[in-house]
């Protein structure tokens, strides 16, 4: 029995053309600000390009850059930091495995580790349950590389426009991507554990303040999250679950 191969299937196709579109629009606004801030913090194009490549993490970028452009910022602990800001992908990598398809060969499935991000996941974890299994991985793949690789462009795009573009718009477009993950969430609402994942963390969001960038979302997500865990779980149990 053989394998089908990962790239250049119909399904790694229909990925990359379902990539095109609202996609690829919501993460062009925000990676074009990115770009436009990392010129103003006078730092080269190639880094750039280099962070949105290595981390592809919205929030560990803003706070790799936050702390690398300020005066005597040190290297070491601004990658920790982004580090601990991109750590909420963790569960969202645990959430989107058993939707890859086959577990056979580990290492095909361990290829879509590097693109799991907000847009990447949500997309997937809407799609891929609809998907004959042999076909997920590749339809991943083909949205995910398209997507990553318009990232890259777009960040080369905003480094080179900076003097165009005011602060004022560059704060807005930096939130596009993330409106349009809660337009998504929004669609969602009516599926089982959605409603109060949401509820959940919306309710936990003012915790990332006080725990600052580093922590912030890592810290609400994860409380956010259980409490809406254990409450679904509590209400799925019925009446039982509060004697």
């Amino acid at each position: 029995m053989t394998t089908r191969p990962t790239f250049f299937t119909p399904a790694f196709r229909d990925g990359a053309s379902e990539a095109f579109g609202v996609p690829i629009i919501a993460m062009g606004a925000t990676f074009i600000a990115f770009g436009a801030a990392v010129a103003e913090a006078g730092l080269p194009l190639g880094w750039a390009v280099l962070c949105s490549a290595a981390i592809y993490g919205m929030a560990g970028q803003i706070v790799l850059l936050g702390l690398v452009a300020a005066p005597g910022g040190a290297v070491v602990p601004a990658v920790v930091a982004a580090t601990a800001a991109n750590a909420r992908f963790l569960p969202m990598a645990v959430a989107l495995s058993p939707l890859l398809g086959p577990r056979r060969p580990v290492w095909r499935r361990m290829l879509a580790l590097p693109f799991i991000a907000i847009t990447p996941w949500a997309l997937g974890m809407r799609r891929m349950p609809n998907l004959p299994e042999p076909d997920r991985l590749a339809w991943f793949l083909g949205f995910a590389l398209t997507t990553w690789v318009s990232g890259l462009l777009v960040t080369s795009a905003g480094h080179l426009l900076a003097p165009a573009l005011p602060p004022s718009l560059r704060a807005a477009l930096v939130f596009t991507n993330p409106f349009y993950f809660a337009l998504l969430l929004a669609g969602d609402l009516g599926r089982p554990g959605v409603r109060w994942a949401v509820i959940g963390g919306t309710a936990a969001a003012p915790l990332a303040l006080w725990l600052g960038p580093a922590w912030g979302l890592l810290g609400a997500g994860l409380l956010g999250g259980t409490a809406a865990f254990l409450w679904e779980r509590r209400r799925a149990a019925g009446p039982e679950a509060t004697r």
